[in-house]
C-alpha cells in the first residue's frame, strides 16, 4: 500500500505538470494564429473557420472590408496613429462578428473579412448599416479624434453559390466598387455575371445614407 501511495505521489505532479504544459502550448499555438495588433484570426486560421461555417450548408454572408484613405493617416499622423486605427477597427469588427455568431479575421494591412449567418438580404442590409455605423466612429489617439471611413463588400451564400475563394473575390469586388463611390457597403446578391444584383449603402456626405439597387 505504501509503495502504491509513493508511486501515486510521484505520478500526480508529473501528470499535473504535463497538463499545465499542454495548456500552455495550446495557448501559445492559438496566440501565434492571432493577429498581435487586433487579436483577430490571421488569414489562414480565419479561412479554416470560414470554410467550416460555410460547410454547414446554411445561408451565410461573406464580408470583405477596407479602410478608406488609410495611407493618408499613416503619412500625416504617423504609423502609431495608423496602428491605433487598425487596432480599434479590428476590435470593433471582432465584437460585431461575435454578437452575430460569426467569425472575423485580418487578411493583412487594412483589409479585414468576416462570415456571419444570413437570414435574408433585408436582414443583411440592416446588419451592414449597423456595422458601418460602428466602424465609422472616430478613433481617439494622442488627444485627437481620427476620422475613419470604411468600404464593405458582401457576398450572399446559399446552397450551391460557390466556395469561400469565390465568395471572398465577389465580396472584394463589391468592396472596391463601394470604395470608388466614397465608402459604405455593397452586396452581391447573385454570383452570375453580368446579371449581378447589388445594393449600395454609401453615405451621401453627412446628409444620411442612400440605398441604390442595381
Amino acid at each position: 500500500m505504501s509503495h502504491a501511495l509513493t508511486a501515486l505521489s510521484v505520478t500526480l505532479p508529473l501528470v499535473s505538470g504535463w497538463s499545465v504544459h499542454s495548456l500552455w502550448m495550446r495557448r501559445r499555438m492559438e496566440a501565434a494564429r492571432r493577429d498581435p495588433l487586433t487579436g483577430l484570426w490571421t488569414r489562414d486560421p480565419f479561412e479554416e473557420r470560414a470554410r467550416k461555417s460555410l460547410s454547414r450548408k446554411c445561408q451565410r454572408a461573406v464580408l470583405v472590408l477596407d479602410l478608406n484613405r488609410f495611407k493618408e493617416i499613416n503619412d500625416t499622423l504617423g504609423h502609431a496613429a495608423g496602428d491605433a486605427v487598425i487596432r480599434e477597427t479590428g476590435q470593433r469588427l471582432g465584437r460585431w462578428a461575435e454578437e452575430h455568431v460569426g467569425v472575423a479575421g485580418r487578411l493583412g494591412g487594412d483589409e479585414f473579412a468576416a462570415v456571419i449567418p444570413g437570414y435574408g438580404i433585408d436582414k443583411l442590409r440592416v446588419d451592414l448599416f449597423s456595422l458601418t455605423g460602428r466602424l465609422d466612429q472616430p478613433v481617439s489617439f494622442d488627444g485627437r479624434a481620427i476620422v475613419v471611413h470604411t468600404s464593405i463588400g458582401a457576398a450572399y451564400y446559399g446552397k450551391g453559390t460557390g466556395d469561400l475563394s469565390t465568395l471572398l473575390r465577389r465580396a472584394d469586388e463589391q468592396m472596391y466598387r463601394a470604395k470608388q463611390r466614397g465608402g459604405g457597403w455593397r452586396i452581391a446578391h447573385r454570383l452570375t455575371v453580368p446579371a449581378m444584383s447589388t445594393v449600395n449603402g454609401r453615405r451621401d456626405g453627412r446628409r444620411g445614407t442612400r440605398g441604390e439597387a442595381m
